[in-house]
């Protein structure tokens, strides 16, 4: 099992790096998977990471690539709901990317 350490807290982690305790989220523990995956989140980043929190409130489940986008264009429009806009902000693989940065569990049918 893998851990990731935010100061006197360590947190488990599956095998490929998501949260295993998703109450365990927060803006930190963000920061520290998006520094493992060598990246510094910008306010880009915060308004898909928050947009896919409410995604998984509402529907329980994270979205693959499509219903992101598709997601992402219905909420905040089509110059960032497209896949050109979400591929360069999560280095190609947005959805598991980004789920993994929100603390939210991998998404069924992301290979």
């Amino acid at each position: 099992m893998n851990t990731l350490t935010i100061g006197e807290r360590t947190l488990e982690l599956d095998k490929d790096g998501y949260l295993i305790d998703l109450s365990d989220w927060s803006t930190d523990v963000a920061n520290a998977l998006a520094a493992a995956e060598a990246m510094e989140l910008t306010s880009e980043h915060w308004e898909i990471l928050e947009l896919l929190r409410g995604f998984y409130d509402e529907f329980q489940l994270s979205p693959a690539t499509r219903p992101l986008i598709k997601y992402t264009a219905l909420k905040l429009g089509p110059e960032k709901g497209n896949s050109l806009h979400l591929n360069r902000l999560f280095k190609g693989t947005p959805a598991k990317l980004a789920a993994k940065l929100a603390g939210l569990p991998r998404p069924t049918n992301c290979l």
